[in-house]
């Protein structure tokens, strides 16, 4: 049973990132830049600045870490089992939420291509930037997927610590908290038919 402790504990971390959200949206102004809609936009000045700062490609290679070099077929060599747990992932979830009547996560809201706006990198900077944005933002979409399952089945904490908790972990029930414990797994169940 989640006490009102607990409850205020949440609402604080709530207010909390809200405000380092708002705070980290006043610095990106001061990066002066603009999103619209899905595009980001510099300032002309800053672009050309950007442009000057660029490592040209030649002087790149040249200067590149050679166990980068070494390393990258492993590295890259990972996109065939991401672009699998992609695929598997977004067909489990059209076909199982609409089931459950658990909201869909938004691939796009978690898969994130901005990078390639920074006229500071070059295009081998730019395609390992898209590869990491890919990649983080594959598991961070997993992650939400997981979770909505784990909160319409199980959303019961462990008894021991874990690390790396998903957003929706401190509001699970507590382990061993066996009271109404059908009625509280519905009310959780209903909670995720609403869009986030």
């Amino acid at each position: 049973m989640m006490t009102e402790k607990i409850r205020t504990l949440l609402a604080e971390m709530n207010t909390l990132e809200e405000e380092l959200a708002a705070t980290l949206r006043e610095e990106q102004s001061k990066m002066f830049f603009q999103i619209d809609g899905k595009r980001v936009q510099f300032e002309r000045t800053v672009r050309a600045e950007h442009r000057k700062l660029k490592s040209n490609l030649l002087h790149w290679l040249v200067t590149y870490r050679p166990q980068n070099l070494l390393t990258g077929p492993i590295i890259y060599g990972m996109a065939v089992p991401l672009l699998l747990v992609d695929l598997c992932i977004s067909v489990y979830q059209a076909c199982c939420f609409p089931v459950y009547g658990i909201a869909r996560v938004r691939r796009d809201n978690y898969i994130i291509f901005d990078r390639q706006n920074l006229e500071y990198l070059n295009i081998i900077e730019k395609f390992h930037c898209t590869y990491c944005a890919y990649g983080t933002g594959l598991l961070a979409y997993c992650t939400e997927i997981v979770s909505r399952t784990e909160q319409y089945f199980c959303p019961i904490k462990h008894a021991r610590k874990m690390l790396g908790n998903h957003r929706r972990y401190a509001g699970f029930l507590e382990f061993g908290d066996a009271v109404d414990y059908e009625k509280k797994l519905e009310a959780y169940r209903v909670a995720l038919g609403k869009p986030d």
